[in-house]
């Protein structure tokens, strides 16, 4: 079983994307568009919960409520590595 690097922190964007910082220090862009056409994941179709978003205590994933949440292994392969490692959430928060 591979190791993924562990979530630092998660910081939500326009357009259902997140920015990701990895406890490598690597900054990814996970886009939850498409996780919105599985019905589990349709209540993120709300901003307010949208941007509640946490990492969890120990970087294993990221949750926004018990029912919603997605692993480190998921956020690591399928995010888009972040060109300048200097982007920002903004205000987005």
């Amino acid at each position: 079983m591979k190791n993924f690097p562990k979530i630092k922190n998660v910081a939500p964007m326009a357009n259902k994307r997140l920015l990701v910082t990895f406890s490598n220090n690597v900054t990814k862009i996970y886009d939850c568009s498409s996780l919105i056409d599985d019905e589990t994941f349709k209540p993120l179709l709300n901003d307010s919960l949208f941007k509640t978003v946490k990492a969890d205590k120990h970087g294993y994933g990221i949750s926004w409520n018990d029912e919603l949440d997605l692993s480190e292994s998921e956020l690591w392969l399928n995010g888009i590595m972040v060109e300048n490692q200097a982007v920002s959430a903004g205000s987005e928060r």
